[in-house]
């Protein structure tokens, strides 16, 4: 986006002293050095640290830094047991984007996006939620500056398969879809792409949790937009609030002039609300580092983030749970639609 777990973990000290782990303490401006992530102990940072390092290259869209980012999400994939979608992990999709991304009316060029699609299958296989985060960030600059896109979105993707882990320790009710998007950058691509073309066997989507920006607040916020649109989702996120050891606030859905404090068509969940699939959309507000070089490993809050992926998967939990409800509710505006 960008307006702005494991129950395992940690306290505050062995937080910071993770984020020490990660080598040589840097301004927000240094990305992380190479082998740095070796001592990052919490699975959630450490897939953050790999996803932003300069070898990455910014994960952009079509490029070999998002092959390599793309190759490592796979790995993960395959280590804790995610099972692929039918036809496989890999979706693939054709996209034009600017060659100049500074210069949107200059000459465009023909790219390949993947997004990469597991399946978890519940005991109910006629519905599903689907769990969105995007991998692609914004390459590198005419400078030879690396948009190394830690919070924006490799933490995302940290939380997605935090959620993953989970649902395959703890079978869920329902299935559920981890999907880590491509193209989320310049035009929500991957996401559109794949809800245009849903992967056979997972039933109807009743729901969207997407995470995009989970790492970096300086008032311990996590906003959940969506229920605006899905009153009956207030609940959950109140609960989830209760149990949290940050702050969960709904909000950021309701129409306003300025756009930009309504994140519904902001990230990739605009998709699946465009579609008539309920979501909510788990991020924080606008800091500094957003969308700059400076958005690297070293500005994520590990005590911080940590809890918000926590929170996260919780929400997951307690959605799958009330999917039946969030599915009837679904069919009852379809149903009223003109």
């Amino acid at each position: 986006m960008k307006m702005l777990t494991n129950r395992l973990f940690f306290a505050a000290a062995s937080a910071a002293l993770l984020l020490a782990s990660c080598g040589p303490q840097a301004g927000p401006d240094t990305a992380v050095a190479p082998g740095a992530c070796d001592g990052v102990a919490a699975q959630p940072l450490r897939d953050v640290c790999i996803l932003a390092a300069d070898d990455m290259e910014g994960r952009m869209v079509g490029s070999e830094g998002g092959e390599r980012a793309r190759a490592y999400i796979l790995s993960r994939f395959e280590d804790i047991g995610l099972a692929p979608a039918e036809g496989g992990y890999e979706q693939a999709f054709s996209l034009t984007r600017p060659v100049d991304p500074a210069d949107r009316d200059g000459p465009r060029q023909d790219l390949t996006g993947v997004n990469l699609i597991g399946v978890i299958e519940g005991e109910d296989t006629s519905i599903s939620m689907v769990i969105t985060a995007h991998y692609d960030h914004l390459g590198v600059n005419a400078d030879g500056e690396i948009f190394n896109g830690a919070d924006d979105n490799a933490s995302g993707v940290g939380g997605l398969l935090a959620a993953a882990e989970h649902f395959l320790q703890h079978p869920p009710r329902h299935t559920v879809v981890i999907a880590a998007l491509d193209a989320e950058e310049g035009g929500l691509d991957g996401a559109r792409h794949f809800v245009a073309n849903r992967p056979e066997g997972i039933g109807e989507i009743a729901f969207n949790l997407n995470f995009d920006m989970l790492g970096h607040n300086e008032d311990g916020r996590l906003i959940a937009a969506g229920s605006y649109h899905t009153p009956e989702l207030a609940p959950l996120i109140e609960a989830a609030a209760a149990a949290s050891s940050i702050t969960l606030a709904a909000g950021y859905d309701r129409p306003t002039e300025d756009r930009r404090d309504d994140w519904t068509m902001l990230s990739d969940h605009a998709a699946f609300h465009m579609a008539g699939i309920p979501f909510l959309y788990l991020g924080v507000e606008d800091h500094p580092y957003y969308h700059t070089p400076g958005d690297t490993f070293e500005i994520i809050m590990p005590e911080f983030y940590l809890g918000a992926v926590d929170t996260a998967v919780d929400v997951a939990i307690r959605a799958d749970a009330m999917l039946g409800e969030i599915d009837a509710a679904r069919r009852a505006r379809a149903d009223a639609a003109p």
